[in-house]
């Protein structure tokens, strides 16, 4: 094996597991899930993949490009292995994204460019550090500056069976005169002499204060047995 040809392709292997290490230096110093030895590997691992394209597949039907699609799409199923949700909060997206550009870094590596490849490792870690300021800016914006959100209530009131109607009336009086879409009402039988009506009612932001008043006007009547409510905010 002539291995003064392959130096070329091994110094790219090796430079690609440098930058992937550069890059994965910045997400350890700040706690990341990705850290130095993640993104390395993820940087190695694509360069050695292209550089396994390239030697096994020759001849005028061959196509690296191929290569590098698959570990574009493949690095992004470890990619989603490093986001978590948490009730409505999501962390990890950004690990996420800095796995598959060292995976481009790796690649570009691999394919025998190193100046694109040092370019693109430089410009990841500035984007990580550049821009975490900017967004903690943007995070910091008053409330009137950005779009608001929906709030989804979902409020469920329990009453004897032979009230339904009444108290089915009373609950969509009493959201309907306060600042909230209705969605939908329903009933729904919790034994042969109990009953839970479940409504679904949305609003522009979020405001507790007016579902409690309408459950305010809800709870007086003497038929109610038990009210309950949540509310989920969702966005884009």
């Amino acid at each position: 094996m002539d291995f003064t040809a392959l130096a070329p392709q091994l110094g790219g292997v090796a430079l690609a597991a440098l930058l992937g290490a550069a890059v994965g230096a910045e997400r350890q110093i700040r706690s990341r899930n990705a850290g130095v030895r993640t993104n390395a590997l993820v940087a190695l691992g694509a360069a050695l993949f292209v550089v396994m394209g390239s030697r096994a597949f020759d001849g005028p039907e061959a196509d690296p490009t191929r290569v590098a699609a698959q570990v574009a799409s493949g690095v992004g199923f470890l990619g989603a292995g490093v986001i978590m949700k948490q009730g409505a909060s999501i962390s990890g997206l950004n690990s996420a994204a800095t796995l598959w550009a060292a995976a481009a870094v790796g690649t570009l590596a691999g394919a025998g460019l190193p100046l694109l490849a040092a370019a693109g490792a430089a410009l990841v870690v500035a984007v990580n550090v550049v821009m975490r300021p900017l967004g903690l800016v943007l995070d910091r914006a008053p409330p009137a500056a950005r779009e608001p959100l929906e709030t989804d209530y979902r409020l469920t009131v329990t009453c004897a069976t032979r009230h339904e109607a009444e108290i089915r009336r009373l609950t969509f009086d009493a959201v309907h005169r306060s600042p909230f879409v209705l969605r939908s009402i329903a009933a729904e039988d919790e034994s042969a002499e109990r009953v839970c009506i479940e409504v679904i009612a949305s609003a522009i932001g979020r405001d507790d204060l007016a579902m409690e008043a309408a459950i305010a006007r809800i709870v007086t009547a003497p038929e109610v047995l038990g009210v309950l409510w949540t509310a989920e905010t969702t966005g884009d």
